[in-house]
């Protein structure tokens, strides 16, 4: 399944726990962060300045490495 931008921080990291290091990698770092239950990731992202495309496609790349194994 697909990562979109409309899914919440902590929706994608429970599904996909390996994904706390791409939003790291990004400087999304509110991983912990209350609102990450709430927040979708483009409202993360642009809170924050990442570019959610870039972010998006990282995820998506990392989801799909991970089905393919």
């Amino acid at each position: 399944m697909a990562i979109t931008k409309e899914m919440t921080i902590e929706e994608v990291v429970q599904d996909n726990p390996e994904a706390v290091r791409v939003f790291l990698e990004h400087g999304l770092h509110c991983i912990g962060c209350s609102v990450a239950r709430f927040e979708n990731i483009e409202q993360g992202a642009l809170a924050h300045g990442i570019d959610v495309e870039r972010l998006l496609a990282d995820l998506n790349g990392l989801a799909g490495k991970k089905i393919s194994e």
